[in-house]
């Protein structure tokens, strides 16, 4: 109890300034500042961090307690300052020190007074943010050309503007020891299971570590388990549409402090597998859209392997489809030859990565020239190698979850692994276990195939069409949602 008290606002402003300087290593941060001051006749001290401090707002607010007499503030200083005397709207007290330095960190200005057991806060911060961009990831020809940024504050005011609901809700939480991020987590109270919320919540709550480096990935490798599980169990996005879209449904939305991405909870995968673009046409080209996505997405995960299959066993073949195989068979085996573009394919996409702008054009004429040409040429490669390749690679890069098309990436080269070793056995038993191992996944207790593993036959159609706004009246069963209708 004595060690509690010792962190506790003391009425003598020398212990405490004593204290916050330490803490906050006053001389040593050349950017967390404390000025000392006197208002109506009483020693103070403000402490804030140079850079995120309102330079306009902290100028007026002494202007305000520059003018300041004795006896307007003698009878209750603290109560009158809040209430009356200071004219700003977040502005709150604390008597823990320790609380005082984590604001201060996070950009609030504290003010001590001397004779006073409490400390006036003041949120005066301003983070450095860019403008609401369109993403790059999640572009539409037609639809809203905002996208989330790295501010909290921001975030949560692009969802309010499309979601007037007065229960929607955003609860604050701080996670992380040292790094004390800010996260938020928004659901519609009318609308979403509260067994799902409080799932979350507790989650969240659970992780126990300094800091949140990669923001929202570090978030998610807490919450969802699976460490070793290549599949995405969330959803991110960095559209306030898509994120209002799946509140409505009854969906729990995380906003973490420092990130553009939106994490959306619970998912399935073929959420992964849909795209804002869809529901940007009309229906039938929606339809359209969504059936050319999911077969290049196909094409990308089993494409390879099955020609795989066909090209070292022509015998099954049937005459029609006898153009399938190779022509040469070139210099290395073809296993060794799929197994190098896969390499050199994800080689060309970290380089481009590290890139310069400016130099790209460059980067895909050499990549375009030395694996395209040249490597065809002399033997390295077949055609019909670098042709199914392509094929795949367009496939994809269609697919609209990044982090699906990296899961999906890795279960088509152990496709291709085990058909190579046991052949048409291979194949089948690796598409197996691959269906199997998705239909035994859970995220946050839905399961991964839902509705197709769990079937649902309305819901299972919902999947496979874009089908017409009007017509979606009901919202996902799987979400088990308060108001399941629309």
């Amino acid at each position: 109890m004595e060690q509690k008290d010792k962190h506790k606002v003391s009425k003598q402003l020398e212990n405490n300034t004593a204290y916050l300087k330490e803490a906050l290593a006053v001389g040593k941060n050349f950017d967390v500042l404390q000025i000392d001051v006197v208002y109506a006749e009483r020693k103070m001290a403000l402490y804030l961090v140079d850079g995120f401090a309102k330079d306009d707002i902290m100028n007026r607010l002494m202007e305000f307690l520059a003018g300041l007499e004795p006896e307007q503030v003698d009878d209750d200083i603290l109560s009158k300052l809040v209430k009356t005397y200071i004219p700003y709207i977040e502005i709150g007290t604390s008597n823990d020190l320790d609380q005082i330095v984590d604001a201060v960190l996070s950009g609030q200005t504290a003010l001590v007074i001397d004779g006073i057991c409490e400390a006036i806060l003041i949120d005066t911060r301003s983070y450095p943010a860019r403008g609401p961009e369109e993403p790059d990831i999640e572009r539409v020809v037609r639809g809203a050309r905002d996208g989330y940024v790295e501010t909290l504050v921001f975030n949560t005011a692009l969802t309010r503007r499309r979601i007037r609901d007065r229960t929607l809700r955003m609860e604050y939480l701080q996670i992380g020891r040292r790094s004390k991020t800010d996260i938020v987590i928004t659901y519609i109270e009318d609308i979403a299971d509260p067994k799902l919320v409080e799932q979350v919540k507790d989650s969240i709550s659970k992780i126990d570590t300094d800091g949140l480096p990669m923001a929202e990935k570090t978030i998610e490798e807490f919450v969802s388990g699976r460490h070793w599980n290549p599949f995405p169990m969330v959803r991110y996005t960095e559209r306030p549409d898509t994120a209002a879209s799946h509140l409505y449904e009854g969906h729990v939305c995380i906003i973490v402090d420092g990130s553009p991405s939106v994490i959306i909870t619970p998912t399935t995968f073929w959420h992964h597998m849909q795209h804002a673009e869809e529901y940007r046409n009309k229906p039938i080209i929606g339809a359209y859209l969504r059936f050319v996505r999911f077969s290049a997405v196909w094409a990308s995960i089993f494409l390879l392997p099955l020609w795989y299959l066909l090209s070292t066993n022509p015998d099954i073949l049937p005459d029609a489809l006898s153009f399938i195989g190779l022509k040469e068979p070139g210099e290395l085996p073809l296993i060794l030859q799929i197994l190098i573009i896969e390499v050199g394919i994800d080689m060309l996409r970290m380089a481009s990565i590290h890139t310069p702008s400016s130099l790209a054009t460059a980067l895909g004429l050499v990549a375009a020239l030395m694996i395209g040409d040249v490597a065809v040429q002399v033997g390295l490669f077949t055609s019909e190698v670098v042709l199914y390749f392509a094929i795949v690679a367009i496939g994809t890069f269609a697919t609209p979850s990044y982090e699906m098309s990296l899961a999906n990436r890795l279960i088509r080269i152990a496709l291709l692994i085990l058909t190579s070793i046991f052949h048409t056995y291979g194949l089948i038993i690796g598409i197996t276990l691959f269906i199997v191992w998705l239909a035994s996944m859970r995220s946050f207790g839905v399961p991964y195939l839902w509705p197709f593993i769990p079937f649902n036959m309305r819901a299972f159609r919902d999947v496979i069409l874009r089908s017409p706004i009007p017509l979606k009246n009901r919202r996902p069963r799987m979400l088990h949602p308060k108001d399941p209708d629309r």
